[in-house]
């Protein structure tokens, strides 16, 4: 069994526990992605402010019901200690067939046992063509070989 990603975190596993998020994310299984956070955790999202796991279920669940057919890409920015920062891209579309690609920064800080205890992130929305998208794979988790947001020029 590989070794749990706490911090103090090195390059090796800073990248893991982007990616691990990432793919996560990807599952758009709110009750799958609150389980990395603390039972505290803060949260800030665009002008949202979840508290603890339940909330983030209840955000989470809220967001992949209108943000539809949603695939993520997470890059890792920067990392010391306890703390890692990330910039991720994300398409979705809304029930009208509007494509949106989402482009974002994050801060996350983990306790002593590597769970998520307060995140920040800071998102923009920019409406796109479907024929502009960049994120074809199917919904789950981003295949190995696709390529990520520095590949994608993003």
């Amino acid at each position: 069994m590989p070794a749990p990603l706490v911090p103090p975190f090195t390059l090796e596993t800073a990248i893991a526990k982007v990616r691990m998020a990432e793919d996560g994310w990807n599952s758009r299984d709110p009750e799958r992605v609150s389980k990395v956070y603390t039972e505290d955790s803060l949260w800030r999202n665009r002008a949202e402010f979840p508290r603890g796991r339940k909330e983030i279920v209840e955000f989470l669940t809220r967001k992949w019901a209108r943000e539809l057919d949603y695939r993520l890409i997470k890059e890792l920015w920067a990392f010391d200690g306890n703390r890692i920062a990330v910039r991720f891209a994300y398409e979705w579309r809304d029930d009208s067939g509007h494509w949106f690609r989402s482009y974002g920064n994050e801060n996350w800080e983990f306790d002593v046992d590597g769970l998520m205890q307060r995140r920040f992130a800071s998102i923009n929305d920019m409406p796109i063509k479907e024929e502009d998208r960049k994120f074809h794979w199917p919904l789950g988790p981003r295949p190995d070989d696709h390529p990520g947001l520095s590949e994608l020029g993003l």
